[in-house]
């Protein structure tokens, strides 16, 4: 990864370096707890929405954190780009914990860049149902995947001095009522399979994790997760002998002396909370022991020196050391990076005839029809706190043509999928004097004009307003309506509004809001008032909305507020009529299917699994138009494909972040193999989901499927999916043989497997060889018929073969016994079964365990 140093180079790094007056860490805890009771608790809030407060008592200066997992957004305030990774969904396809170890580093120089010492990232919440909102940010619905690889990417983070932030600790699977709802699991599940992954990245070492909004019902104790006693003080203090920070998800604290005692370090955002002067009152009143307050403050102040926030020396507070840096998110490093990691999460779903890879040179295609929605706007990431801003998003025509320099390749969308039309473009507005842009005006409660603003389009329509004197926002703004026919003008308000449009009214509430349009992102997706307007002949309208100030708490006040535009065009049925005649006419037909941000994003979950729009009808017409058609699906979740066995060749392109375009470029022609395996299982139909929904039934989520989840749950079901878990066909053919298993010694792996692949295909390929174990007593209900156990990857040329060997840790043949508190490893002869996916198993073995007790 290529780095840089501060503009002052050597003489500044040397100046980083440490004193050696400075204090021992064990000092400067023990200078921290010996501070009057304010000080301290005044250490444990945020300063502000991304900053913690300094001491300067022990030369620690203030840390900044700030949102991942899909890139580092930094605070916001220095107006920069950030590197735009694939979904943690779909680097998780590639199965290759070296690919998260470089993705953690690129996190980490990024983080340099940007300021920031803690990184709120991984998520390693399980995908329990696949119409969770934030299931493109989960790594799998598999324990030991998602451990596997939440493992590689912190410990490459912090190696380089960049906390990771594990989130969201626990039961946080359902973005519905995010923050009331109680998870009821059963104590064997959830340690098995939900506090699994969590357990691995503190055995790990990480330096901070992220409590819940959501409760959790376990024990007879009903409590939010940011003051749940037994989970935090009894498993993760405790039990695990974390030493990190325990953060609370931002405004997710709802009690002072509960989550002081109940385990919880740092309150986010900040200033403000539930703690300050309360808290103090409460060790002062004997609800909360001072020795508490101790612990959290220590437990920071060895966050502090961990990231490098720590000088030791009173008074001396360094500035944050930029050293390993990013030079430039579209740098060729990041950009060979991201594009590799892309290209490699690419699953292959189906691949008749070998359609793919596209055939070069002589063979090519001489007309390619590029089509769909998603091929005109590449859904490269989902909504929410995970959203950054790119330095590029690489545009799959382009992409294609520099790829196939001798074919002619042209795109048509095929129909809009979106139900919102597109942000009013900034050169069809224009203030009231005639500038361009548009205005606002922040008023005083008795209407006059506090400050005036002029932004220049649509795309930053959310300002703070600092100022306390304005009480509400009024936005002007006259759009040319260019050409004869329908126009049409959309405004989202969030708050109370009033909206004109040309003269009239069109909207209007008194319904105020406050920080719960943050919590539920329902700032992002308000519903909009529409205007259709029919003209002749070019005209300007005029657009008015008095908007509300929303208190933020501590977020702060701010205004938000969408403005689209639609001009007149094709409908629908004629932009699919052009599409198919399009690959009619063609060598190649590549239709882009997929969600968009109206489908996938935090705040909330997906009401099901259908595409948007009529893009099911778009691929049956296109490829019954041209039988060598290959299709695209861009969606970190998963959808229904009704027509997946119809159609010659599927890929599964998931969210791919910045180098989208390029990326799916090197899949096509086979530059990079799409060596993906999916992470998790693809329904063939929403009736046989083993989990729906998972929605919040009274205020309760009830894990009743157990262990079963995802597809452990699909083989208990006896149900036969779409596409099963580890699926992924690659651009290699492949054979298994001679499986071997070793029992360990103590000092090797508890069990090692081994076998040998062979690449019988044409191209060199890459193979993911999967181990599951299935348990010697089929009378435990509890246990899977069959679970992940282990993985390995390798690359094979054509033709070749390779030796592999996939470790089993002891952990995989063990249950959490209730009775005794315990994990216990039950005796008898497990099966190890080895092959491509959960359920294409080619070899077995088996594994005998003597009686433990």
């Amino acid at each position: 990864m290529t780095s840089t140093t501060t503009a002052s180079g050597t003489d500044e790094r040397a100046a980083h370096r440490p004193d050696p007056t400075a204090l021992a860490l064990e000092d400067a805890i023990a200078i921290a707890t010996a501070l009057p009771l304010a000080d301290k608790v005044r250490l444990l809030t945020g300063a502000a929405t991304w900053t913690l407060t300094e001491l300067p008592q022990l030369g620690l200066r203030t840390m900044t954190v700030s949102d991942g997992p899909i890139g580092v957004r930094g605070t916001g305030e220095d107006g920069l780009p950030s590197a735009q990774m694939p979904a943690p969904s779909a680097t998780a396809a590639t199965w290759d914990v070296r690919l998260q170890a470089a993705l953690g580093e690129l996190m980490a120089a990024e983080a340099r860049r940007k300021g920031v010492d803690v990184v709120l990232a991984p998520v390693v919440n399980l995908q329990r149902s696949p119409v969770g909102g934030r299931h493109f940010e989960c790594f799998s619905e598999d324990p030991l995947l998602t451990a596997r690889l939440a493992v590689a990417f912190i410990g490459a983070l912090q190696e380089r001095g960049i906390a990771g932030c594990v989130k969201h600790f626990i039961g946080n699977e359902t973005e519905t009522d995010r923050t009331t709802y109680l998870s009821r699991i059963d104590e064997r599940t959830l340690r098995e399979v939900y506090l699994a992954p969590f357990e691995a990245v503190v055995e790990a070492g990480v330096w901070t994790i992220m409590a819940a909004y959501n409760g959790l019902s376990r024990d007879g104790v009903e409590q939010t997760a940011t003051a749940h006693g037994p989970l935090l003080n009894g498993i993760l203090k405790g039990e695990w002998a974390f030493d990190g920070v325990v953060i609370s998800d931002w405004l997710a604290t709802k009690h002072t002396a509960e989550s002081a005692e109940g385990g919880l370090d740092l309150i986010m955002p900040g200033p403000g909370g539930p703690w300050g002067a309360a808290l103090v009152a409460a060790v002062e009143a004997g609800e909360v022991s001072e020795s508490v307050i101790d612990d959290k403050v220590a437990r920071i102040v060895r966050l502090a020196e961990r990231v490098g926030a720590l000088s030791g020396v009173v008074g001396d507070v360094l500035p944050f050391d930029q050293a390993g840096a990013t030079e430039d998110p579209a740098g060729d490093e990041v950009v060979a990076l991201l594009r590799e990691a892309a290209a490699r999460s690419t699953v292959v779903l189906r691949n008749e005839s070998a359609l793919l890879p596209i055939a070069s040179g002589a063979d090519a295609p001489k007309r390619v029809a590029l089509i769909g929605h998603n091929a005109v706007e590449p859904f490269t990431q989902g909504g929410g706190s995970a959203f950054v801003t790119a330095p590029h998003i690489s545009d799959p025509l382009e992409a294609l043509r520099a790829a196939l320099p001798d074919t002619e390749v042209a795109r048509f969308r095929g129909g809009a999928t979106t139900v919102t039309a597109p942000l009013v473009p900034g050169d069809l507005v224009t203030t009231p004097d005639g500038e361009p842009g548009i205005r606002i005006d922040l008023l005083a409660a008795d209407g006059s004009t506090v400050e005036s603003l002029q932004v220049p389009d649509a795309t930053g329509l959310w300002f703070p307003v600092a100022d306390a004197r304005v009480a509400s926002a009024r936005l002007t703004a006259d759009v040319a309506l260019e050409g004869a026919g329908r126009h049409v003008i959309e405004v989202g308000p969030v708050g109370a509004h009033r909206v004109d449009v040309d003269g009239e009214l069109r909207g209007e509430s008194t319904e105020e809001v406050g920080v719960e349009v943050v919590l539920n992102s329902s700032y992002a997706n308000p519903p909009m008032i529409e205007s259709t307007i029919e003209v002749e002949a070019d005209r300007r309208v005029r657009v008015e909305a008095d908007l509300q100030v929303i208190d933020g708490e501590s977020y702060g006040r701010f205004v938000r507020v969408h403005f689209r535009y639609r001009a007149p065009g094709l409908t629908v049925d004629e932009e699919i009529e052009q599409a198919v005649a399009a690959a009619a006419d063609a060598d190649l037909a590549v239709v882009v299917v997929g969600t968009n941000p109206e489908t996938e994003s935090e705040g909330w979950d997906r009401p099901g699994l259908a595409l948007p729009g009529r893009q099911d009808e778009l691929v049956r017409r296109v490829v019954a138009a041209n039988p060598r058609t290959v299709v695209v699906v861009n969606a970190g979740a998963p959808v229904l494909l009704p027509w997946l066995d119809e159609v010659p060749a599927v890929l599964w392109w998931w969210l791919p972040g910045q180098e989208a375009g390029s990326s799916l470029a090197a899949v096509l022609t086979g530059e990079i193999e799409p060596s993906g395996r999916l992470p998790w299982t693809l329904p063939a139909s929403e009736a046989d989901v083993p989990v729906p929904n998972g929605l919040p039934v009274d205020g309760y989520i009830d894990y009743t499927e157990g262990a079963h989840v995802g597809h452990r749950g699909w083989d208990r079901l006896g149900r036969t999916p779409a596409r099963e878990f580890g699926y992924g066909l690659g651009y290699g053919e492949w054979t298994h043989t001679g499986l071997t298993v070793e029992t360990g010694d103590g000092t090797s792996p508890f069990v090692t497997a081994r076998l040998t692949v062979a690449n019988v295909g044409s191209v060199d390929a890459r193979e993911v060889v999967q181990a599951y174990l299935s348990a010697p007593d089929d009378t435990d209900e509890q246990r899977p018929q069959r679970w992940l156990a282990g993985f390995a990857l390798v690359d094979v040329a054509a033709g070749g073969e390779a030796s592999v060997s996939i470790p089993i840790a002891r952990r995989a043949f063990e249950i959490w016994d209730t009775d005794t508190q315990a994990w216990t490893l039950p005796a008898g002869a497990y099966e190890l079964r080895v092959g491509r996916s959960s359920r294409d198993l080619r070899l077995a073995a088996p594994v005998v365990i003597g009686d433990t007790k």
